[in-house]
């Protein structure tokens, strides 16, 4: 094959696989490809705040932290809930750890938990991260079970990493924001929108 075809056939893969990333059976994903929400699709990243009389069933989780605690949906419960998927070699997760952690400390003397699912490294790993990216909530190590992604993939399956997402009090998901923040004001509106909610 000459360098040319060769070229154009990379191409083609290349074109093919971003094709099939953006492809999703998920109607939220849907409505942000058709323009039909309430949020909007930026360059390099989607947002939709989900009205309260549309949203789903309460998500309920648990897994265990990098430091070895137990953490679950019940501890939360009442609270505004983020909930960010990530995992340590995800540029775009190192890329918005400090705007999570902005928001984190901006909101963490109110109603509200920050709460992060590591979907690949193991504990050591992900508590390096922290240290290292000045990340102050804890995460949850679901490597080895995917119990957290499950728990969630009958609301809003987690096709993309990183995935944010906003609970309201009620633990039901209020906001997604699909892959990486740009700045904190974002995530921070949707947060506060939720605690301005009354459940």
């Amino acid at each position: 094959m000459t360098r040319r075809p060769r070229i154009a056939a990379v191409a083609a893969v290349l074109v093919a696989g971003t094709v099939l990333a953006g492809c999703s059976s998920d109607p939220v994903a849907d409505q942000y490809l058709s323009g039909e929400n309430k949020g909007y699709i930026a360059s390099d990243f989607r947002v939709e705040e989900i009205p309260s009389d549309q949203r789903g069933e309460r998500v309920e989780w648990e897994g265990e932290t990098e430091h070895g605690d137990e953490l679950s949906s019940a501890d939360t419960a009442g609270d505004v809930t983020v909930v960010n998927f990530w995992y340590a070699e995800c540029g775009p997760c190192i890329a918005e750890a400090p705007d999570l952690e902005q928001v984190w400390q901006d909101y963490q003397d109110e109603d509200v938990q920050f709460v992060g699912v590591n979907t690949y490294n193991q504990a050591a790993t992900a508590a390096s991260f922290a240290r290292d990216n000045d990340v102050s909530y804890p995460s949850i190590i679901d490597v080895n079970t995917g119990a957290v992604k499950l728990a969630f993939a009958a609301e809003t399956p987690i096709q993309a990493t990183p995935t944010t997402l906003v609970l309201d009090r009620e633990g039901r998901i209020a906001a997604r924001i699909i892959g990486q923040l740009n700045g904190p004001s974002v995530l921070s509106t949707l947060v506060g929108d939720a605690l301005e909610e009354r459940s």
